[in-house]
C-alpha cells in the first residue's frame, strides 16, 4: 500500500519515546501536534501512523478507517438514541489521532431511523470544536442502496441529493454503490452505473467564501462501489472509464475469516486497475476480537451465525492469541493488521471510544511475514468460514 505522509516531522527525543511506546498505547494527539515546522522524516522501523495518508482517487484518507453500520441500527447492534453522545465522542477521538475516512451508507438505521448513520456524521463534523483542516479533511465514504425501485439514473442522483441533506454537505467525498444486481436484475444495472456517472459529473453550485466566486463540482468527488466479484468489477470499471469516471474504490467483505479464492482474485484485479480495496467486517462481525465463544454469543441475530461458525475456529482464534501475547496487542488489532499488510483499508466499526483506542493500536506496526503465513495458513485449513454477503457477485 502506497503512503503518504504530509510534510513530516522531524525527529526528537519525544518522537523517539512515543516510538518506542509503537501504537499500544492509547493515543490522544499526534507528536507532532504543538505546531512545529515539519520536516523530512527518516523512517525508523513502523510502516504506519495515523497522520500518514493513503491515495483512494483523488484523496488522502487514513490507512484504516472507521464503519458506522451500527449507528442507527437497534436489530443487529442494539443501537439507542442515547448513545449518541458516547457516537460523537468516538468520532472527535478518532479525528484527534489521524482518522479522516468514515464509511456509511443511506440504508444504515433501521425503521424510522433509516439514515441515521448519515445524520449523525454530518452533525459531529459540523459540531467538531478542532480544527477546520481537519473537519474539512474528512473523507465520507457513503453507499446507495440498488432498491428495486431505483430505476432510473435520475432515482439514483435523487438518492445521492438526500444524503448530501441529511448530512448538510455540498459534496460527497465516495459515493458508492452497494451492491451489484447482476444476479437478479441485470438490466436495471446499468442504469446504476449510469447513476455513478451522472452523480460524479452533475453540477452542483458551490459559493466560496474566502474569494466570493462559485465553483461548479459534481455531487461525488469520485465513485466506488460495493460487493462486487472480480469479473463484475472489471466489467464496471470498463463502463465508467470509456464514460471518463475513474472508479477508485471497491469495498467487499474482506478478513482473516474471509480470504478465499475469489476476494484474493479481486485483490489482484484491484491492484492490476488502480483501485483500492477497502475491507469492511475485517474482525468477522466480531468473531476474530476473541470476546465471543459459543457459551458467550453476542445478542441479538448475530447469535445464530456465531453459533455456526465459533465452533470452528479454535485453531485460529489461538493463533491470533499467540501473536497478540507476543507482541503485547490484542486479537483484534492482529486481525486489522492482516489487512492493512494486505495492502487493503480496513473499516472496523466502532460504537465506543474503547472500541476507537483499541483499533487505532493497529496502526504503527506490522505483522512479519512469517506471522501473516501462519495466519493464512490457519485459517485456509479452518473448517468454518464467514459466510458471504448475498449480493455478492461473482
Amino acid at each position: 500500500m502506497a503512503l503518504v505522509s504530509p510534510t513530516p516531522p522531524a525527529i526528537t527525543a519525544v518522537h523517539l519515546r512515543r516510538r518506542r511506546r509503537l501504537s499500544g498505547e492509547k493515543f490522544r494527539r499526534p507528536p507532532y501536534a504543538s505546531g512545529e515546522p515539519l520536516r523530512a522524516l527518516t523512517r525508523l522501523g513502523p510502516l504506519f501512523w495515523p497522520w500518514e495518508k493513503v491515495k483512494v482517487g483523488p484523496h488522502y484518507v487514513s490507512p484504516m478507517g472507521f464503519g458506522t453500520w451500527a449507528w442507527g441500527n437497534k436489530l443487529l447492534w442494539g443501537y439507542q438514541e442515547g448513545m449518541d453522545g458516547v457516537l460523537q465522542e468516538t468520532f472527535n477521538l478518532a479525528l484527534r489521532n489521524g482518522i479522516n475516512l468514515f464509511d456509511t451508507a443511506d440504508s444504515y438505521g433501521t425503521g424510522r431511523l433509516n439514515g441515521q448513520s448519515e445524520k449523525l456524521l454530518g452533525k459531529f463534523i459540523r459540531e467538531y470544536r478542532g480544527p477546520n483542516k481537519t473537519r474539512e479533511n474528512v473523507v465520507i465514504a457513503t453507499k446507495f442502496a440498488a432498491y428495486p425501485w431505483r430505476l432510473t439514473p435520475g432515482q439514483f442522483v435523487r438518492a445521492c441529493k438526500s444524503s448530501l441533506d441529511r448530512m448538510q454537505l455540498d459534496q460527497i467525498g465516495i459515493g458508492q454503490l452497494h451492491w451489484s444486481t447482476a444476479n437478479y436484475a441485470p438490466l436495471q444495472e446499468k442504469a446504476l452505473w449510469d447513476g455513478l456517472v451522472a452523480m460524479y459529473e452533475k453540477v452542483t453550485i458551490l459559493l466560496v467564501p474566502i474569494r466570493s466566486i462559485k465553483q461548479s463540482l459534481g455531487l461525488v468527488q469520485a465513485v466506488g462501489v460495493s460487493n462486487y466479484g472480480p469479473k463484475q468489477l472489471a466489467k464496471i470499471y470498463d463502463y465508467l472509464k470509456s464514460r471518463g469516471v475513474p472508479l477508485c474504490s471497491a469495498q467487499v467483505q474482506f478478513s482473516l475469516l474471509s480470504m478465499g479464492a475469489d476476494q484474493m482474485e479481486l485483490k489482484s484485479v484491484c491492484d492490476s486497475l488502480g483501485i483500492r480495496l477497502i475491507a469492511y467486517s475485517p474482525l468477522g462481525l466480531g468473531m476474530l476480537t476473541g470476546k465471543y465463544s459459543v457459551s458467550n454469543l453476542p445478542r441479538g441475530p448475530r447469535a445464530l451465525l456465531f453459533r455456526q461458525i465459533l465452533p470452528g475456529l479454535d485453531p485460529l482464534l489461538n493463533t491470533l492469541q499467540d501473536i497478540a501475547q507476543r507482541r503485547g496487542k490484542t486479537m483484534s488489532q492482529i486481525a486489522i493488521n492482516w489487512c492493512i499488510c494486505k495492502g487493503a483499508i480496513p473499516i472496523p466499526g466502532v460504537k465506543t471510544v474503547e472500541q476507537a483506542e483499541e483499533n487505532l493500536g493497529a496502526l504503527g506496526w506490522r505483522l512479519s511475514s512469517d506471522e501473516i503465513l501462519v495466519l493464512e495458513s490457519v485459517a485456509k485449513a479452518s473448517p468454518t468460514k464467514m459466510i458471504q454477503n448475498i449480493f455478492q457477485t461473482s
